[in-house]
């Protein structure tokens, strides 16, 4: 049995689908918003310094309290996710983010955000369902990565220790 041969309808229905591929690449090429790099690393530049100096604001004010360095520390770390989740409620944290890029996103600022926004946006869908299932939807592959890497840099210093090397 040999090969069917091909027709030359089905080769103008190729040609005319990779001609199609391309108009439509091209469109897509024209329609993308291109990025102004050194706007887009001013806005991360500013928006994560305006978080840090936040952050060394609540700092300033706990110790000005008395409180010990760890409380401090921890006290400053819940005012910045509250103020977060608070900015994410009132859908304001988004537009941050806007602006901001990467700024607003490393910190962990971005984290509480990326756990709150899915809780925020299913809530609709029940508190099983809705804010249960989908609150670890960003924020997940984020705390297994973080859990899984500690274990290997664990093993690796655990076995570090045992060939004298650390």
């Amino acid at each position: 049995m040999g090969k069917k041969p091909i027709s030359a309808k089905t080769i103008m229905q190729e040609k005319n689908e990779q001609e199609k591929a391309k108009q439509y690449n091209k469109y897509v090429e024209n329609k993308t918003p291109k990025p102004d790099l050194l706007k887009d690393m001013w806005g991360a530049f500013w928006v994560g310094g305006v978080i840090c100096t936040l952050g060394q604001v609540f700092t300033n004010f706990y110790s000005g309290r008395g409180m010990s360095e760890e409380d401090t520390a921890a006290f400053t770390t819940i005012s910045l996710i509250l103020l977060s989740v608070l900015l994410t409620s009132f859908n304001l944290y988004q537009k941050v983010t806007k602006v901001g890029g990467a700024g607003s996103l490393v910190p962990i600022t971005g984290f509480a955000n990326s756990v709150a926004a899915p809780a925020i946006e299913f809530g609709v869908e029940g508190e099983v369902y809705g804010k249960g299932c989908k609150i670890f939807t960003i924020a997940g592959p984020v705390i297994l990565f973080g859990i899984f890497s500690s274990w290997v840099l664990g093993l690796i210093y655990w076995i570090g220790t045992l060939l004298g090397v650390v």
